[in-house]
């Protein structure tokens, strides 16, 4: 580990001359492509010549012992810096764990009704408006791209993109399956039913990092369906892409304009891509998935709404919130910090195996 931490300092040290260099500065992009990794850095170097001074620090007090004027001193000194020592290496080795490259990311977010009919879709809908309260907690802003809605209020489909900060690092443990138990507003008997609904979060691209072929592209524009007044249905507004080489088909029809329906659905498309190309690289790190809170499988169970009991349960963390009210309007940190210390223990304790 130190070996390591001598050359994260090393490198941090030539990091700061070049972006003080007049002729790295002048190439914009490489200057903001060093500022970047040094910022990312700085945290572990500080964190590290932190330790070497405390373990110095250490060091002179055990020599200070022999002076009886000094012993009294030298032990309060040592006793701190054995204490301090740990704690220190401890807050390195989570410095040290790799970073998602993609926490920064906006999202783009699917949610479709799962098992459940009409009951799903209501869910889905619930799900949506939890999201949509939990963005505008954070001051994050989001953006339908398309939806299907049904007669009673809910969604069969709704597709949407959050942008903000460190968005991606926040909800992307929110891919599953999402299953309610709850007594559906069109029982008339009281019995408790069980939906699902599927929500995938896939972070959105830059376009420098999915390139497409526009050959391999098929363009189809078609009337937009459900609210949104004359205008909206009786323009040809919405656009459908598909991808011909994988078959990954989007669309988008919240826009009026085609040309903005048609910007809309290219980022979709790029971020189905991308997330495509991220699974591929993941399934060939078997061991880093495992180290990580879920597969990512979007087949996976990984909560429970049950409303007779008023508690939400996250099967990969078994933690149960006895808050629904509360966390259906948004409230999600309490959950999202968890699965995301238990990321962190997991993939400390992967890297210290």
């Amino acid at each position: 580990m130190f070996q390591k931490l001598e050359a994260v300092e090393k490198r941090y040290e030539e990091l700061t001359i070049k972006i003080s260099d007049p002729e790295v500065i002048a190439n914009q992009n490489e200057w903001r492509d060093l500022m970047k990794e040094h910022a990312e850095i700085e945290p572990i170097v500080n964190k590290y010549r932190e330790y070497k001074k405390t373990k110095q620090a250490m060091e002179d007090a055990k020599e200070m012992l022999s002076d009886p004027d000094l012993k009294e001193l030298a032990e309060i000194e040592l006793l701190e810096a054995k204490e301090k020592l740990p704690e220190i290496e401890e807050e390195i080795k989570i410095l040290l764990i790799p970073k998602d490259k993609d926490d920064e990311k906006n999202i783009m977010c699917e949610i479709r009704g799962g098992a459940g009919g009409e009951e799903a879709a209501l869910f889905a809908g619930t799900l949506f408006r939890m999201y949509s309260m939990y963005a505008e907690r954070k001051h994050w802003k989001l953006e339908v791209l398309n939806e299907n809605e049904t007669e009673l209020g809910g969604y069969k489909e709704i597709s949407f993109m959050i942008t903000g900060k460190g968005v991606y690092s926040r909800l992307k443990f929110e891919s599953g399956v999402h299953r309610v138990q709850r007594v559906p507003d069109t029982e008339a008997s009281g019995r408790i039913h069980t939906s699902t609904a599927t929500v995938a979060v896939l972070p959105v691209v830059e376009d420098v990092e999915i390139d497409i072929n526009p050959s391999d592209i098929k363009m189809e524009v078609f009337r937009a369906s459900g609210a949104g007044g004359q205008h909206i249905n009786k323009t040809s507004s919405a656009v459908r892409l598909i991808h011909i080489p994988t078959g990954i088909t989007v669309e988008c029809q919240t826009e009026r304009s085609q040309f903005q329906n048609k910007d809309n659905a290219m980022k979709m498309l790029k971020t189905k891509l991308y997330d495509i190309k991220k699974q591929e690289q993941d399934n060939e790190i078997s061991s880093a998935r495992k180290s990580q809170v879920g597969s990512g499988d979007r087949s996976e169970k990984i909560r429970t709404y049950n409303y007779p009991q008023g508690r939400i349960t996250d099967h990969r963390i078994g933690l149960s919130i006895y808050q629904m009210e509360d966390f259906l309007n948004g409230n999600l940190d309490e959950m999202i910090d968890s699965l995301i210390a238990a990321d962190r223990a997991e993939k400390l304790k992967g890297s210290e195996e």
